[in-house]
């Protein structure tokens, strides 16, 4: 989840400045706590666990429900996210248009996959274990979390830029992870990412999480429980994941000329680490969001079309 260092997001940096409230979100990373259990942990009153607890919520850290157990009702506290990036503003001079498109995971165009495999919504699976066939069920639009062993699996959207608009970055962000029989922290896999037919990286997935459960992930799903936020971005310096320069690819070697795009994802029989891979649609893991592409443009206007002409040598 992303958190933009600003003054609108106060309540959340305030919410972090106490040893206690810190404790708070330590008993609760190992799993869901009442007031009385986290009082006891912390050696500290009820009536301050629940000042704590009340920053906290109204902070966006955690979230509470009134459960019945053991014969009364208790207040229910859980982590509402497992893992936040801050957002530095940007200057003045680096803001910049853009198109977003958010791609329900569900929505794939293409896929050719080996099982282990499986689709399901956040009610329930979709069709049956280890069978490729439920990736052609209707109802895979409905997909909250996919998974498979190898293959690809791709998608196809829209292209919003126009001709008189040239395309400065692009960053996709998704949440994903490996493929592991039940879940395995300590499970790699080489997963490579595609836009238009052009190889942008590969990302080596540490592991299939399941140690603790996903602050999104339904109560009747038992196995892998998360996977991490990725953030590739194509840029004219180059490709980046999360931040860090993995491949000198440039964005002007990617067509833009069509009127959509192609996003795919694989795990290739020759990889190094075979480990397959996992999808998490909003409503699955730690993090409310499908796919998404954001496309960065500036506008390009008489002046600028004949400088672009004349360095492609054209007059």
């Amino acid at each position: 989840m992303i958190v933009d260092v600003s003054k609108d997001n106060l309540a959340f940096f305030s919410a972090l400045a106490s040893e206690a409230r810190l404790g708070i979100i330590a008993e609760l990373a190992e799993g869901e706590r009442n007031i009385k259990e986290l009082a006891a942990a912390l050696k500290l009153s009820s009536a301050i666990v629940t000042r704590h607890v009340r920053q906290l919520e109204q902070a966006g850290l955690i979230r509470t429900q009134m459960v019945g157990r053991g014969g009364s009702i208790q207040k229910l506290c859980a982590l509402s996210g497992m893992e936040y990036r801050l957002r530095l503003p940007e200057r003045p001079s680096e803001a910049r248009s853009h198109y977003e498109v958010s791609i329900p995971i569900g929505q794939f165009t293409d896929c050719h996959i080996r099982p282990t495999c499986g689709i399901a919504s956040e009610h329930g699976f979709i069709g049956y274990f280890d069978d490729p066939r439920c990736f052609l069920d209707p109802q895979r639009v409905e997909a909250q979390v996919l998974w498979f062993g190898q293959g690809f699996i791709e998608y196809k959207f829209a292209n919003f830029l126009s001709a008189r608009q040239e395309a400065l970055e692009i960053e996709i962000s998704a949440e994903i992870g490996s493929e592991a029989p039940g879940w395995n922290d300590d499970w790699p896999s080489d997963i490579s990412f595609y836009l238009n037919g052009v190889r942008l990286c590969q990302w080596t997935s540490p592991g299939d999480f399941g140690g603790r459960r996903g602050a999104l992930t339904p109560e009747w799903w038992e196995v892998n429980q998360y996977g991490m936020l990725k953030s590739i971005r194509i840029n004219r310096e180059g490709t980046f994941l999360d931040g860090q320069c993995l491949s000198p690819l440039t964005i002007n070697e990617i067509d833009l000329s069509g009127e959509s795009c192609t996003l795919r994802f694989e795990v290739p029989a020759d990889a190094v680490n075979v480990g397959g891979l996992t999808l998490y649609g909003e409503k699955f893991g730690n993090y409310p969001q499908n796919i998404v592409v954001r496309t960065y443009y500036r506008p390009v206007g008489p002046a600028d079309e004949t400088v672009k002409r004349n360095s492609l040598g054209v007059m």
